[in-house]
């Protein structure tokens, strides 16, 4: 996955709490077993009409959110059921964050997986990064990863905590099955110093 660092994006803001899965990527786009395509499906229901029109009332489909990289979301987002296509999903809108005050669990683990980086921030905070936005005059964040702040060209600035293990992943750009492959001389030197009177979890094929 692509590493993160520092961006400044664009913010685009859902005003709603509750957001999960099935509202993100509806179910009938989850036949497909590849990883591409979910870009123009995400927020269907709420992003087209019958006819598959752009929904006017609907916020992202404001023109001035266009190219947005930071979506400002509410609370509890990304409920549901455990959906990697949702994460996936977003990313292919091409946001690159997500802003809330909370995530459900499962989502922040897939979008960490995924290289899409949820930012949990106080509800006051977050409340007064919504009235910016939704000013829709090109409301930027600058996410800093390295720091662990967000903040904006006009002096605003928020910390924001992240688990070090997944800190690390972005900033290296690597899942944790690539973390441990990082590692690959450390645990071959291991397995080769380790008694064959121990117990392992090898499978010898006779």
């Amino acid at each position: 996955m692509e590493a993160f660092t520092v961006l400044e994006g664009l913010v685009a803001t859902l005003s709603r709490d509750d957001v999960d899965t099935d509202q993100i990527i509806p179910k009938q786009f989850l036949k497909s077993t590849g990883r591409a395509g979910y870009g123009k499906a995400c927020f269907f229901d709420w992003r087209y009409d019958a006819e598959g029109h752009d929904r006017p009332d609907f916020e992202l489909n404001c023109p001035e959110y266009r190219g947005a990289e930071i979506l400002l979301a509410g609370r509890n987002f990304g409920c549901g059921s455990s959906r990697e296509h949702a994460v996936w999903a977003l990313a292919q809108m091409g946001f690159r964050v997500v802003v809330a005050p909370s995530f459900a669990d499962i989502f922040r683990t897939n979008a960490l997986q995924n290289g899409l980086l949820p930012v949990a921030l106080a509800d006051p905070v977050c409340a007064d990064l919504q009235l910016r936005a939704r000013r829709r005059d090109g409301y930027r964040l600058i996410v800093d990863l390295q720091a662990q702040v967000v903040r904006d060209r006009e002096g605003r600035k928020a910390p924001f905590q992240l688990d070090p293990f997944w800190r690390e992943c972005l900033l290296s750009g690597l899942d944790p099955l690539g973390m441990a492959l990082r590692e690959e001389a450390a645990i071959s030197a291991f397995e080769q110093a380790r008694s064959p009177l121990l117990p392992t979890t090898r499978h010898r094929w006779e």
